[in-house]
């Protein structure tokens, strides 16, 4: 009896709630469908213009590609300028202050009055003088002495005679080098000739000394335990002059 008499009202409750829902649906649907935009065509383009706009593509990565490689070969141009200039100075202090690469020592810092007073031994190291000069220099180049008999921090004199056989004024420099090489380290020069401008006029003749002495530890090195002789040999090169005035010696003599 009961049941009878609420089944109109649940039948008016479920009425009003399946139009809402239906309404829900269709409004969903329309909003989903509208929000979605057709695709858009690409252009249509011909084979020319596709051709046409590839070999643009390739010429602009083509020149960005030069103009890296040509930014990296300046740079690296430069670093090889600078090191041109600035490592034969460098090189060549090195050898002067270590002794490296056969190069006699010159740093007078070293050169300390314990160092000059001769070794008690009666061993006698015999130092043997050469010369030569290149071939684009028209002087005559000896040693005035074949060789002489040191002991270690013992100082020597030697000279060296050079004259210009040319009719003109000619600018020389001379570089030099002791073997063995490993020997160079003990071989320090107080004066030399080396390194520096030699001017002589057209028939001029000159004396250049050389005065030397091999350092004392020589002696408590184990390396020159059988050294007995050794060479220092002088090479005299023809200096020239750039546009600027500056000196251009050959490529051989460190500067």
């Amino acid at each position: 009896m009961i049941s009878s008499m609420m089944a109109p009202a649940f039948q008016a409750i479920r009425q009003p709630l399946k139009r809402s829902n239906n309404v829900g649906v269709k409004s969903f649907q329309s909003m989903r469908f509208q929000s979605i935009q057709p695709k858009s065509r690409m252009p249509k383009m011909s084979t020319q213009e596709f051709q046409h706009l590839y070999r643009k593509r390739q010429q602009e990565k083509l020149k960005m590609k030069n103009r890296s490689i040509g930014l990296y070969a300046s740079s690296l141009g430069m670093v090889f300028l600078t090191l041109a200039f600035g490592s034969v100075p460098l090189y060549r202090a090195i050898c002067q202050k270590t002794g490296w690469s056969g190069t006699p020592m010159t740093d007078v810092s070293k050169m300390t009055p314990d160092k000059l007073l001769p070794v008690d031994t009666s061993k006698k190291i015999r130092v043997q003088f050469t010369a030569e000069t290149s071939g684009i220099l028209p002087w005559k180049f000896v040693p005035q002495q074949r060789e002489v008999y040191v002991t270690p921090g013992e100082t020597a004199l030697a000279f060296y005679k050079a004259k210009n056989e040319s009719a003109h004024d000619i600018i020389g420099m001379a570089t030099y080098s002791v073997t063995p090489d490993h020997v160079a380290p003990y071989f320090n020069k107080i004066q030399c000739f080396c390194f520096e401008e030699q001017k002589l006029a057209a028939g001029e003749e000159v004396d250049m000394p050389l005065f030397f002495f091999i350092d004392p530890e020589f002696m408590n090195d184990p390396s020159m335990r059988n050294i007995d002789d050794i060479v220092l040999h002088y090479t005299f090169f023809k200096a020239n002059y750039g546009q600027n005035g500056q000196l251009m010696t050959s490529p051989l003599i460190p500067r």
